[in-house]
């Protein structure tokens, strides 16, 4: 996985230019805000498309229950950010990496992207995009990570994606093609 994402791992500073960034959801605290690393990630992606590299946001998360709305959390934090709302899609059935990549590309119909996470996770992020068939490019929040917890957690989450490119399951749920990116692009084009 490393080897496959090298070469395609960017800070916000060095990012090349793509449509849309795929924000890849991270938790939510008890108030339904975003997590300290979801925060990040946001912070990110608002900043790469006040920068003019990206002109949609796709935010992709967990929305499996009434208490738990990432997508929705995600959208109202970059707005808050000064990002339009119009230029933030939501994805509700982001429920993993491979199901974030895989709608990515046959729900969302994208081609080009950068998917934004964390430093630790962003080889396999890239990876997974790769092989659902999306020319993605990764960009790495550089906040320090706390504790070794979260690289422990890419270990098994390694051979979940060696078996997702392996294997290429649909989405947990796949779903009719959705318009949402393209009508916010062409909204972009127009403005």
């Amino acid at each position: 996985m490393r080897i496959a994402a090298s070469g395609h791992e960017y800070t916000v500073a060095e990012a090349p230019s793509a449509p849309v960034a795929l924000v890849l959801g991270a938790g939510l605290r008890a108030d339904g805000s975003p997590s300290e690393y979801l925060a990040y990630r946001l912070d990110d992606a608002a900043a790469l498309y006040r920068a003019g590299k990206v002109r949609v946001l796709l935010v992709s998360g967990d929305n499996g229950s009434t208490s738990h709305d990432e997508p929705n959390a995600m959208r109202d934090y970059l707005v808050a950010q000064g990002v339009p709302a119009a230029q933030v899609v939501r994805d509700y059935a982001g429920f993993d990496t491979w199901d974030s990549c895989s709608r990515a590309k046959r729900v969302f119909g994208l081609d080009r992207i950068l998917v934004v996470t964390q430093t630790f996770h962003l080889p396999r992020a890239v990876f997974l995009c790769r092989q659902a068939g999306l020319n993605a490019d990764g960009v790495a929040d550089e906040h320090p990570v706390h504790g070794i917890s979260n690289s422990v957690r890419e270990i098994p989450g390694s051979v979940k994606a060696a078996w997702d490119a392996v294997f290429r399951p649909d989405p947990t749920f796949l779903g009719p093609p959705e318009p949402g990116v393209r009508k916010a692009l062409a909204a972009a084009a127009n403005r």
